[in-house]
């Protein structure tokens, strides 16, 4: 599942996320959601969030837990 739909992206999923110092490259992190920051319901780059150890970035990837 992408991370393009905000009602796919919940608090306490497990994501993988771009940050923005790696857009260029691709490299993605994983990590909890702790809090949705995008408030639109689609984005094409993927919704916002903050990690729970607080890092903030755009959702490429859902893992079903």
């Amino acid at each position: 599942m992408n991370g393009q739909n905000r009602k796919d992206v919940l608090p306490n999923i497990t994501v993988d996320i771009v940050l923005k110092k790696d857009q260029k490259t691709g490299k993605l992190t994983r990590g909890i959601v702790k809090d949705i920051l995008t408030k639109s319901g689609t984005h094409p780059h993927g919704i916002k969030v903050r990690l729970t150890d607080g890092q903030i970035g755009r959702v490429q990837v859902i893992h079903s837990n």
